[in-house]
């Protein structure tokens, strides 16, 4: 199996059913991290194999989930009911802790995966509220721009238009990993008081929104890629729930680049 720069499907499991069922001790994954199979989940008995439509439910069940709570939370700072920063650092806090046991506690447990939901909601819709109060519109804009990506995306993969090949991969993970790296410089030395430019409203911090959107939209083929792995090698339909997780991590990445770009471009 190919790896993939989303940390959630680095831990996912192969192979529950077949002639070899059972999952496979040692899979391609980052070196030094344990792969796909690189651990042994207990066996589930009667656990039937995934299906696409596990994948669609579970998906759908996850970003409503954060859908909801994210138009409330929105709405409320908007009227002005509650401070947006709070709920901002809090569900940052929050999603971050719950994403992080997702991954390491490696089990696909819904109520985990949709608290981690609810929480993104209310962390993008604080943002969103104070998004939509500077720039009127920006969160349909925004709302509409992160579907289009992910529905083109989608088509992209199903067509065969863009194959997902080892090589592909690789450069995807390495833009990914060069992102990540980036943001963190920045919020390094952002805390010493230096600007790279990379965030506010010119010409470059444009740019990079532009990049990291491109880079965010490829790392959909990737999961798509992996999803689809999983269906053909008979993953127990449980595992639904990570992938519908690891998709979250994605559109969450990808939902906060269109609203800096929009905002940029919006911005005198």
């Amino acid at each position: 199996m190919r790896s993939t720069s989303n940390p959630a499907f680095r831990n996912l499991p192969v192979g529950g059913y077949g002639p070899n069922a059972g999952f496979q001790p040692q899979a391609q994954g980052y070196p030094g991290q344990p792969g796909y199979g690189g651990y042994e989940a207990p066996p589930v008995t009667g656990d039937r194999p995934m299906t696409v439509d596990d994948v669609v439910t579970k998906t759908a069940m996850t970003l409503g989930t954060a859908l909801v709570v994210g138009i409330i939370t929105a709405i409320a700072v908007l009227s002005g009911t509650v401070s947006p920063w709070p709920l901002v650092i809090g569900g940052m806090i929050v999603g971050l802790i719950l994403s992080l046991v997702v991954i390491f506690k490696k089990t696909p447990n819904p109520a985990l995966v949709l608290a981690y939901s609810a929480a993104e909601g209310v962390f993008l819709g604080a943002i969103t509220g104070v998004f939509e109060y500077l720039v009127p519109g920006i969160a349909v804009q925004a709302i509409l721009g992160t579907a289009l990506v992910f529905i083109t995306m989608l088509v992209v993969y199903k067509t065969g238009a863009v194959k997902v090949t080892p090589k592909l991969t690789k450069w995807i993970i390495g833009a990914t990993c060069a992102a990540a790296g980036l943001m963190l410089i920045n919020l390094m030395l952002g805390l010493f008081g230096v600007d790279m430019g990379i965030r506010g409203n010119g010409p470059l911090a444009i740019g990079i929104s532009l990049l990291f959107i491109g880079i965010a939209a490829f790392n959909f083929l990737l999961d798509f890629d992996m999803a689809d792995q999983m269906i053909r090698s008979g993953t127990p339909s449980k595992w639904a729930w990570y992938v519908a997780f690891g998709l979250m991590t994605t559109l969450v990445w990808l939902y906060l680049e269109m609203l800096r770009l929009l905002y940029a471009l919006n911005s005198d």
